[in-house]
């Protein structure tokens, strides 16, 4: 039996949102399934414009970064883009120490996320 997801996925018009299931994203195993899971978007799914949203997440380890800049690159290669919604103070800090808050797009919710691609919920 797999694993269960630690990512529940959705797709709203031709965006794929993606909504982090656990509040503490801290141990090595898990950090390796969510980048299997985002990773399968691009490469299986052909999704080019993707949200990943933290509004669940509380803390947020610094080697889950590196999952988030290979995504970013896969998607650059297809040219396609990321945008991240729902971040807490907390986790936009460890974004900032490792001098990346400039890199992602960051909104403030998942509403704001899927506008920067020009979309809405209801439309």
């Amino acid at each position: 039996m797999p694993p269960a997801p630690k990512l529940l996925t959705h797709l709203i018009k031709d965006v794929m949102v993606a909504t982090f299931v656990d509040a503490h994203i801290r141990d090595l195993p898990q950090i390796e399934q969510i980048g299997q899971q985002l990773y399968d978007l691009v490469e299986h799914q052909d999704c080019r414009k993707v949200v990943i949203d933290f509004a669940k997440v509380q803390t947020f380890s610094s080697q889950a970064l590196g999952i988030l800049l290979t995504l970013d690159k896969k998607l650059a290669a297809i040219k396609g883009k990321l945008v991240l919604c729902g971040v807490r103070p907390e986790i936009i800090r460890l974004f900032e120490i490792a001098r990346l808050h400039k890199h992602f797009k960051i909104a403030a919710d998942q509403d704001a996320a899927l506008a920067v691609f020009g979309v809405t919920k209801d439309a």
